[in-house]
C-alpha cells in the first residue's frame, strides 16, 4: 500500500513538473531572412541606425517578439550572387519569410533585364521550395540609362510578383531618392535620416507575411 502510494505521488510530481515546463516554454520562433545588397547592409550608415536594426525593434513593438532577423545582405551583391548563396542560407536558417532585395546592382551594371528576371525568378522558386514566403522588393534605376532600359528594368518586379502571386514592395526608395538630405553624396544610398522611411516602405508588405506564421 505504501509502495503504491509512493508511485502515485511520484507520478503526480512528474506530471505537474511536465505541465510547468510546457507552460513556461517560450512560443516557437520564426526566422526572417533578408537577402539584399548595400541598401540593406547599412552602407554608409551606423549599423544600429539602419532599417534592418529598426525592423528588429519594430517586431518587438508590434507584437512579433518571437521573430528573429538574419541579415545576409552584402554591399555590391547581385541577383547572381544571391542565387549562389541562397541555398546554403535556406538550409542553415530555415526561414519562414525571405526578403529578396536584389537587382539594383544588376541594373546599374546594365545587365540584360531578361537575365535579371530569370535570376529573381529562381530566387523566388528556391524560397517557395523551402516552404518560406518571399517578399520581393522593387527597385528603379536612374533615367540616364535611357527610357527603354529603365522601363524594362522597373517592370521586372511587378511582373514577377504577379506571376508568382508574391508580396511586393513596389519601389524601395519611394519618397526617399528625391528628398533633400536623404541620399548620400553618391546619389544611390540613403542616409541614416532616411532609414526609418525605408522601413516604412517595406513594413506594409512584410507585416501580413509575419501574421500568417
Amino acid at each position: 500500500m505504501i509502495k503504491h502510494t509512493a508511485i502515485q505521488w511520484m507520478r503526480s510530481v512528474f506530471f505537474v513538473t511536465l505541465a510547468w515546463f510546457v507552460m513556461a516554454a517560450p512560443a516557437s520562433s520564426n526566422t526572417l531572412l533578408i537577402l539584399g545588397d548595400s541598401l540593406s547592409a547599412a552602407y554608409g550608415v551606423p549599423t544600429e541606425q539602419a532599417w534592418v536594426a529598426l525592423l528588429e525593434d519594430r517586431l518587438s513593438e508590434q507584437g512579433f517578439p518571437h521573430w528573429s532577423v538574419v541579415n545576409a545582405s552584402i554591399s555590391g551583391e547581385t541577383t547572381d550572387g544571391g542565387l549562389r548563396r541562397l541555398p546554403a542560407l535556406l538550409e542553415r536558417h530555415s526561414p519562414s519569410v525571405v526578403v529578396i532585395e536584389l537587382g539594383g546592382n544588376d541594373g546599374l551594371r546594365g545587365l540584360p533585364p531578361a537575365v535579371i528576371e530569370q535570376n529573381l525568378s529562381q530566387l523566388i522558386e528556391l524560397t517557395e521550395q523551402a516552404k518560406a514566403r518571399p517578399l520581393l522588393v522593387g527597385m528603379q534605376i536612374p533615367p540616364n540609362y535611357g527610357p527603354r532600359y529603365t522601363n524594362l528594368f522597373a517592370e521586372i518586379f511587378p511582373k514577377l510578383a504577379s506571376n508568382y502571386d508574391t508580396a511586393l514592395v513596389p519601389f524601395f526608395l519611394e519618397g526617399i531618392y528625391n528628398r533633400d538630405g536623404w541620399m548620400q553624396a553618391d546619389g544611390i544610398h540613403p542616409t541614416a535620416q532616411a532609414q526609418p522611411a525605408l522601413l516604412n516602405n517595406i513594413w506594409p508588405a512584410l507585416q501580413p507575411l509575419l501574421e500568417t506564421h
